[in-house]
Parts: C-alpha cells; sequence; structure tokens
C-alpha cells in the first residue's frame, strides 16, 4: 500500500469517528429542549443520551469477532451506515419513545464503528509508523467531545433540534463512500467460531452497568434497589464471563491479552484518562456557567485551546513514538495533565477566564502526549491477528470509565455542593468550592496514574528487544 493510500485510510476512519462522537456530544445542551418539545421530564428525556452508551457498550464486544468473521471493511462500512439511518430516522421521531429507539440504533452504530476504526489502521501502517497514525485519528475521540457542546448549542439557538440529527447524514455518507473507496479488504476468517455464552454474559453484563450508570445522577440513585440490582447483576455476568472465556478454544475476548505487561499497563492509563476527560467535560460547563455567569458560547470557548492543543500534541506524542519509541512521551504527558489540573482547584470567584484558559490549554498538552501512544504502544504488544479483539477490549474499558467518571463527579458535585451551601450561605461559592474539589480529586487520580507510565515504558522497551532478537 502507497503511503498517500496508508493515510486514506485514516482520513476514511476519521471522518466516520469524528461523526460519531460529535453528535453524541452535540445532544448534551439539547435535552432541555428535548424535554419542551416532547412534554417530557428529566429523567425519560435523559435516556436519549443513556440509550446511546448502553447499546453501543453492548456492542462493542461482539465487533472483533465480526470483524475476523466477515472482514472489518465490510463490517466498518455497515456500522457507519447503521448510524447514518439511525441519525436519520432521529430527525423524523414523532414522540420519545421514537428519538430513543433511534438513538440505540445509533449506539450499535458506533459500537461497531469505534473498535475497527484502530484495527483497520493498524492493519494498514507498520508498528514504526503507528504512533502518527493513531495520533491524527485519535484527534476525533478528544476534540469532538469538547466541540460538541458548543456546536449543538449553535445550531439549537439557529435552527431546530432535528438538525442534530439530520447534520451527521453528509459527513456520514461522505465517510461511507471514503471507506468504500480506500479501506484496505481485509481476509474474512471462515474458520472461527462463535462464541455465543460468551457474548450473552459480557453484553448483558455490560448492558447492565452501564444502564445503571445512566441511571444515577445523585446521591439517591446509588441506593435504589433498581440500580444496586442491575449493578449486581452486571458484576455477576461479567464474573462468569471471565469464567468461561478461561475455558474456550476461541473466546469472543482473549483475556490472555492482560498477561501481556504493556497491553495491561495502557487499559490502566486509557481508563484514567476517559475519567480525566469526561469528569473535565462535566465540570468546566458548571464553572463558566453556573458560578461565573457566562454562555454556552463561553464555555466552548475555554475547550477550544485545549481541544486544538490535545489534536496538535497527539501528532507529537505519535511522531515521538515511531522515531524513539514510548519511553518519557507517556509519562510526561500525565505528569503535564497533572499539573495542568491541580490549580484548577483552587480557583476563586475573582480568578480571571484568562487563567482557566491556560490551565485548560496545558491539560490539553498532557492529554494529546500521553492519550493516544500509551493505547498505541499496548497495542502494538500484542500478536498482530488479535488487534481487533484488544481494540475492542480498549473501547468497552474506556466506555465504562468514562460513564463512572460523570456519575462519580456529577453525585459528588451534587452532594457537596448542597453541604456547602449550608455553611457558605452562598450557592456560587458552594458550587466552586465543589467544583475545586473535583479537579483535585482527578489531578490525584492522574498523579496515582504516573508510575503506571513508567511501568508501561519500560514493558514496552522488553518488548522491543524480544522482538529485535
Amino acid at each position: 500500500m502507497k503511503v498517500s493510500g496508508k493515510w486514506m485510510v485514516v482520513v476514511a476512519v476519521l471522518l466516520g469517528s469524528f461523526t460519531m462522537i460529535l453528535n453524541n456530544s452535540m445532544l448534551n445542551p439539547a435535552v432541555p429542549q428535548l424535554m419542551n418539545v416532547f412534554h417530557a421530564d428529566a429523567v425519560a428525556t435523559g435516556w436519549v443520551i443513556t440509550i446511546f452508551m448502553v447499546t453501543m457498550g453492548m456492542t462493542v464486544p461482539v465487533t472483533g469477532y465480526l470483524g475476523d468473521r466477515f472482514g472489518k471493511k465490510k463490517l466498518y462500512i455497515l456500522g457507519l451506515a447503521i448510524f447514518v439511518l439511525g441519525s436519520l430516522l432521529g430527525s423524523l421521531s414523532w414522540n420519545l419513545s421514537s428519538l430513543i429507539m433511534f438513538r440505540g440504533l445509533q449506539g450499535i452504530g458506533g459500537g461497531i464503528m469505534m473498535p475497527l476504526s484502530m484495527a483497520l489502521i493498524f492493519e494498514a501502517f507498520p508498528r514504526k509508523e503507528r504512533g502518527l497514525a493513531t495520533g491524527v485519528w485519535g484527534i476525533s475521540a478528544m476534540m469532538a467531545p469538547t466541540i460538541g457542546p458548543t456546536f449543538g448549542g449553535f445550531l439549537l439557538e439557529t435552527l431546530d433540534w432535528t438538525y442534530l440529527f439530520l447534520v451527521n447524514v453528509p459527513f456520514g455518507l461522505i465517510g461511507i463512500w471514503f471507506a468504500y473507496r480506500y479501506l484496505p479488504t481485509t481476509t474474512a476468517n471462515k474458520q472461527i467460531t462463535f462464541d455465543k455464552y460468551g457474548f450473552i454474559t459480557i453484553t448483558f453484563g455490560v448492558g447492565a452497568i452501564l444502564y445503571a450508570l445512566g441511571r444515577m445522577s445523585e446521591l439517591a440513585h446509588l441506593t435504589e434497589p433498581m440500580n444496586l440490582t442491575l449493578v449486581a447483576v452486571g458484576i455477576v455476568l461479567l464474573y462468569v464471563f471471565v469464567q468461561i472465556e478461561k475455558k474456550e478454544e476461541q473466546p469472543l475476548l482473549d483475556l490472555a491479552l492482560f498477561r501481556v505487561p504493556a497491553y495491561m499497563y495502557s487499559m490502566i492509563i486509557a481508563s484514567v484518562s476517559s475519567v480525566s476527560l469526561f469528569a473535565g467535560i462535566f465540570l468546566i460547563p458548571l464553572l463558566i456557567q453556573q458560578v461565573y455567569g457566562f454562555g454556552p458560547i463561553m464555555t466552548g470557548l475555554i475547550f477550544l485551546p485545549s481541544a486544538l492543543l490535545t489534536g496538535v500534541f497527539m501528532s507529537v506524542g505519535g511522531r515521538i513514538l515511531d522515531r524513539k519509541g514510548p519511553t518519557g512521551v507517556i509519562s510526561t504527558g500525565l505528569i503535564v495533565v497533572a499539573i495542568g489540573t491541580f490549580p484548577l482547584g483552587f480557583m476563586s470567584l475573582e480568578t480571571s477566564l484568562v487563567v482557566v484558559f491556560f490551565w485548560m490549554a496545558i491539560r490539553g498538552i498532557g492529554m494529546g502526549l500521553s492519550g493516544m501512544p500509551s493505547t498505541t504502544t499496548g497495542m502494538n504488544a500484542i500478536p498482530s491477528h488479535l488487534i481487533s479483539r484488544g481494540s475492542a477490549v480498549n473501547n468497552v474499558i474506556r466506555q465504562m470509565s468514562s460513564a463512572l467518571g460523570i456519575v462519580f463527579v456529577s453525585i459528588y458535585y451534587e452532594v457537596r455542593r448542597g453541604q456547602l451551601a449550608i455553611t457558605l450561605g452562598s450557592l456560587e461559592e458552594a458550587s466552586l468550592h465543589a467544583i475545586n474539589e473535583g479537579f483535585i480529586a482527578i489531578a490525584i487520580l492522574t498523579a496515582i496514574s504516573i508510575p503506571v507510565a513508567f511501568f508501561l515504558e519500560k514493558a514496552a522497551r522488553q518488548e522491543e528487544k524480544l522482538a529485535s532478537r
């Protein structure tokens, strides 16, 4: 494959990934308007967001098997087509139930696309060029969630809510054309068998946990019998899944991947990075709008330098990874994230927005250096025939971590703000203190993960020595 051909693979999967993630984050500011349109309460309307997370999380585990069995190119195009169909039908929704159903369809498409995106890039690029390639592709995963709410707010102010869905259709169709034209045809393996019991247990296990997390936004939700039952059932099913996979000759998800040290360490960092990213995405709008009294556009501007620098330094980190290996780049990135996050835990009502801009930008640099390079390093350490399975595991972990991060931060914020409002006598002061403490918690979690980055870099060096012998 020519160099230009390889990079067209990145463009093809980036178009689909960016459209899907952007759409999901655009819908967050739309919940209040959808409540008015469909005359529903916040809990019912919140399912427009939650159902996507649940159906995507339930689809991801089986994507590795389907990609190997039927060919990654065919399956990726099918996933993007399902997402576009869900978008078109979503714009035609006649009531809230139909909208939730079509959002679920979008989630199935997204669950197919995301793991295959990385697997297709890994097949197109040799080991020493994957860092830059995944760094460029990773821009979609890191930038879309930060600019999505602003873009969604703009569409809501200037057009109708249906355009939140219709805007996906032309970009999705372009993405399908690029995928058909430029993705290499991968060989289908007719010999592999389907691990049906593994599929049932992990699908419903992940689904139950994500469903429960999607229902949690305040402290009282943690003790609701329904949520406790869902979490318990989910944990039991995942335990059964692990036992099944240990005995299965051709497991749905090969858990032996976690015996590869570099891969295991990269998954820990992926989990922490997801918590940090989505917790920040949750806290910053609260800070800008509830504490400082600005609107959604200013919130978007606060995210902009962070998103741009994340994209730039993903490419920089990828280049360093390809040329010099992982030593220093991942650990440096996490150190920078921690340094950029701690000051956000010491803001006051007089703090200038310039300060928030600056430290968010520093966080963006660190996330760019640590995020995709750590994932690429871990994926490089596993056998090539397991890339699609490894990518599926990576996506499941990121999905669960993102949901856990949002649940933890949202519940902590609500509870702590309520406590502080009584003692401080000011809702703005109470909100600010709760947000500060949230950022300090994120910074501490990031700092704790820094030694894991050193272990990852050491394990990757050992892998490279063994591979060169």
